[in-house]
């Protein structure tokens, strides 16, 4: 027998004995009514018959009906019951159950028979991801939350350093020296676990839900170890993943002795640590109460805890329901609470609450560079969405959420005129906590709007490689205004050559060029022994970045942004980033 069928043949026998009862009712009960035709965003952006629920499952269905439908070994074709065969047909499958469904559950709530397509999604992928015919984003992120404990590898002492940065940034906002971000400590109210991209890439959120718990005067903490609240074991289908993740953060949890547990705004975060982990770990009964952050910030507000003035958000904001929150997770009201108290003009996006569609990222699908294209044609369903409410602002609550919706934000170029007519922006995508951090109203007139430096950064060299020359020409002002050297490539080529040359202390970097992409660019910086060690920012209007933060053939790029930038998240990652390197150099010396 070949390796290649000896996959096939181990595929058949993990789907039978994982077929469980309640796969079992959702392979009968589906009458093939339609009815869940125009729940699928598929389906609606494509027209595609193929693309309908029922359709999808029906390949799924086939193998069921051969190993648990008594006509199905006697009549087989009778009936298409039907084992998978080849490779060929599980990477077919593959491309069904990861590539075409993002295990919304929009399909169930308007199925009226119940049947959950997303657990039968599940099963399958449970069974693919044993052959390894998976994305290979989604291998490698379960690969790093088993051997790192969260799913962008991020080390202690990154993450760490990162709890450090935003703690001075808050000591300076504040003005309050002894403002601190405790590590593990024992007996405080709660812990705090978060997505790991807070700490990489998006330390804003964990700035804002650092400053509403400071202006309340909370008793935290956050925990050196079993911090990530993300779980692949969902996205995987593999309880054993699902398990090993949760146990990591309520182990640490008990260790500290906390009453609660709140998890930051992440849709299958806070479904997998509250519901599905405890199951999958055999961690119940807990000795702690999980919460989302939203329901901690009702309390807060409703508490007179914090006070929120809504016109320091003045442009109309509407939101996105997260499907693992509204469909999954019955969280509808907490968010609509907190932005109708922290914003002058909220609107409703339609559908809403657990009818509203994908973002389109949900279910592992953004570490899934190869369904890209694909992910953002059927995003046209979304972005009518949110093209129909007028709105300047999309919040959500939930950071797979926010990459998706900020990728079909791009694909479709919603802007909002904010000023003069001039200048239409793309909407930006925050989430809950930072508008509300933006509203708080802190009891003091003492607060600093300037930074001051704890590490010196001016004068440190910076190359831009861009091929638009009116955004380097921007980031090329930017830069000088805030005394850094900048040094400028219009190519990969002649920034590899730069790079080489004059070893920049960072280097900005573009994916879509002409010649050389920036993915291949990236990829020779980082191999070449003199410039490997260069942080790299990568700045880019297209998704194909992520290629380089879920495939790690080299490491993660050190940052990343979408275009259009704001100017002020630009120059704090880009402070974060060289301190970063800085710190390292004197700890390597």
């Amino acid at each position: 027998m070949t390796d290649k069928n000896d996959k096939v043949a181990s595929f058949n026998k993990h789907f039978k004995e994982r077929t469980n009862f309640q796969h079992s009712l959702s392979f009968a009960a589906c009458v093939h009514c339609g009815a869940c035709n125009d729940s699928c965003h598929y389906y609606l952006a494509t027209g595609d018959p193929a693309m309908t629920p029922a359709a999808k499952m029906d390949k799924l269905r086939q193998i069921y009906k051969a190993q648990y439908d008594w006509l199905g070994t006697i009549a087989p074709k009778w009936i298409g019951a039907k084992e998978m065969e080849s490779v060929e047909e599980l990477e077919e499958l593959k491309d069904i159950v990861f590539g075409s469904c993002t295990g919304c559950r929009r399909c169930t709530v308007n199925c009226p028979f119940g049947v959950d397509t997303a657990i039968l999604v599940g099963l399958a992928r449970s069974c693919l991801v044993d052959e390894e015919i998976a994305p290979e984003g989604v291998l490698t992120v379960m690969k790093d939350q088993w051997e790192t404990g969260n799913q962008m590898a991020v080390s202690k002492e990154d993450y760490l350093e990162t709890l450090e940065w935003i703690e001075e940034e808050l000591q300076d906002e504040f003005d309050d020296p002894n403002f601190k971000v405790p590590i593990d400590k024992k007996g405080a109210d709660f812990v705090f676990v978060v997505n790991p991209r807070e700490i990489k890439y998006n330390p804003l959120s964990l700035q804002a839900a650092f400053k509403i718990f400071y202006v309340a005067g909370l008793d935290w903490t956050m925990p050196s170890v079993g911090w990530d609240n993300t779980n692949f074991g969902l996205f995987s289908g593999k309880g054993d993943l699902g398990g090993h993740m949760g146990n990591l953060a309520y182990n640490q949890a008990k260790e500290l002795r906390v009453n609660r547990m709140v998890i930051s705004e992440c849709g299958h975060g806070l479904r997998s640590t509250k519901w599905e982990a405890p199951n999958w770990g055999k961690a119940n009964p807990l000795p702690f109460q999980i919460i989302s952050l939203l329901e901690l910030m009702v309390d807060l507000i409703n508490d007179g805890k914090i006070v929120l003035d809504p016109s320091r958000n003045p442009h109309p904001v509407t939101y996105h329901d997260p499907c693992n929150l509204s469909r999954s997770g019955g969280i509808t009201e907490e968010p609509r609470f907190c932005l109708k108290r922290a914003c002058a003009d909220f609107r409703e996006m339609i559908p809403n609450r657990a009818d509203s569609y994908c973002c389109t990222g949900g279910g592992g699908a953004m570490s899934m560079a190869e369904y890209a294209q694909r992910r953002l044609e059927v995003g046209t369903v979304k972005a009518d969405q949110i093209k129909a409410t007028g709105a300047a602002i999309v919040a959500t609550a939930c950071h797979n959420c926010v990459d998706g919706l900020t990728d079909v934000i791009k694909k479709y170029d919603l802007r909002y005129d904010y000023q003069d007519g001039k200048n239409p922006k793309l909407l930006p995508v925050p989430n809950v906590c930072e508008l509300v951090a933006e509203a708080i109203v802190i009891p003091t007139e003492t607060v600093k709007v300037t930074k001051r430096p704890k590490v010196e950064v001016k004068g440190k060299k910076v190359l831009v490689i861009d091929d638009e020359p009116d955004f380097v020409a921007y980031l090329q002002t930017l830069l000088e205004d805030n005394e850094f050297e900048v040094l400028i490539a219009h190519d990969g080529t002649t920034g590899l050559e730069i790079a080489n040359k004059e070893k920049p202390d960072l280097i900005t970097l573009d994916v879509t060029m002409p010649g050389k992409s920036g993915v291949q660019v990236y990829k020779d910086l980082r191999t070449h022994p003199e410039t490997g060690d260069i942080p790299v920012f990568i700045i880019t209007g297209v998704v194909d970045f992520r290629q380089l933060m879920y495939q790690k053939s080299v490491q993660a790029p050190d940052g990343f942004m979408k275009k259009p930038i704001d100017r002020d998240v630009f120059l704090m990652t880009v402070n974060k980033i060289l301190e970063k390197a800085i710190k390292a150099k004197e700890v390597a010396v």
